[in-house]
């Protein structure tokens, strides 16, 4: 059977992306070999998907044929709880090209299923993990500038009117008269800080035209990182922007069970707040914790990376078969 006419001229005018794309994988792997990591693989399948509250998930069920009983999954949303538990079992320094998942993610730079590269590496401090960051995207993207580094705060004083963001964090009220801004009804803190990233600072940190290192984000946005040792107000998370894209997002791993617990049974009360399902949490990753080397780690949107080395305009373009809503398809 003859394929698509459809497909072959879709695929005709991206193989050069395509190709690229090939390459960068290969180039990929041939770097973090380089330096002395294992590549690993993790399942998709998960009891557990990520639990920012942000992040919608694919549900389904695994069904025994013998009859012992249902359970359900999830296709998972990052590899990151699972390359945890490897760390706490000695893998070391590790990476892995994973395909994962996110319901109702679609855009120009969105895919309900997309490729992340995260890596890891005991010992690495945040100024390690960034210039490890740094380093292999210079080797994939050509970047000859020093990405430039911020801290959160310092770019909220430059580019958002926010002269001390921590002197106003966790008061709406504070940070919108900072700002100059009205708040919107019922919009807290943190939709008011987002609110501001997105029209002020992201805006700003794209005309720069050189990538873009934001790290000590406030505690509140800690996620998954621990708090900076020397200022409790912020976490030792990093985010990297280039050409005007949200590239990575890392941390000085949290190893302390007791505050990661604590953080879920948060994330559970917001879900449950936005009326979002309660998907639990991985004892087991809790457990892992408790016996994991103090590291750091980050994700990289590997697509990202491949737009940004091919010119393409949309991440569509450099997917070799796009996944495309049922809504949104169109059947031939």
């Amino acid at each position: 059977m003859s394929e698509p006419p459809w497909l072959a001229h879709r695929l005709a005018a991206r193989l050069p992306q395509l190709r690229r794309r090939a390459r960068l994988v290969a180039d990929s792997r041939g770097w973090f070999a380089a330096r002395g990591y294992v590549e690993v693989e993790t399942p998709c399948l998960v009891p557990c998907p990520g639990m920012e509250p942000h992040l919608d998930v694919f549900e389904t069920w695994y069904e025994p044929k013998l009859g012992q009983g249902r359970e359900r999954l999830f296709l998972r949303t990052s590899p990151e709880f699972a390359i945890k538990k490897l760390l706490a079992g000695g893998v070391g320094r590790c990476f892995e090209l994973a395909r994962v998942f996110r319901n109702g993610e679609v855009s120009a730079r969105h895919s309900p299923e997309f490729t992340m590269l995260e890596f890891y590496a005991p010992g690495m401090t945040l100024d390690g993990l960034m210039d490890e960051t740094e380093a292999y995207c210079a080797a994939m993207l050509g970047w000859t500038a020093r990405a430039a580094r911020l801290s959160v705060a310092e770019a909220f004083a430059r580019h958002a009117g926010v002269p001390d963001l921590l002197a106003v964090a966790g008061d709406g009220a504070s940070l919108a008269a900072a700002a100059g801004v009205v708040a919107r009804e019922r919009e807290t803190w943190q939709d008011l800080f987002f609110r501001l990233m997105g029209e002020r600072v992201e805006p700003a940190l794209a005309r720069l035209g050189a990538p873009v290192f934001l790290f000590h984000w406030p505690a509140s946005e800690a996620a998954l990182a621990r708090r900076a040792p020397a200022d409790a107000r912020v976490a030792e998370r990093v985010e990297l922007y280039a050409g005007g894209v949200e590239l990575a997002n890392g941390f000085v791993e949290l190893t302390d069970a007791s505050e990661q617990r604590a953080r879920f049974e948060a994330w559970r009360d917001e879900r449950a707040a936005s009326g979002g399902s309660d998907h639990g949490w991985d004892e087991d990753f809790l457990r892992a914790l408790e016996s994991m080397p103090q590291s750091a780690g980050i994700a990289i949107g590997f697509d990202r990376v491949v737009m940004l080395a091919s010119g393409a305009a949309t991440i569509e373009e450099v997917l070799w078969m796009p996944v495309v809503p049922v809504g949104q398809r169109t059947m031939r």
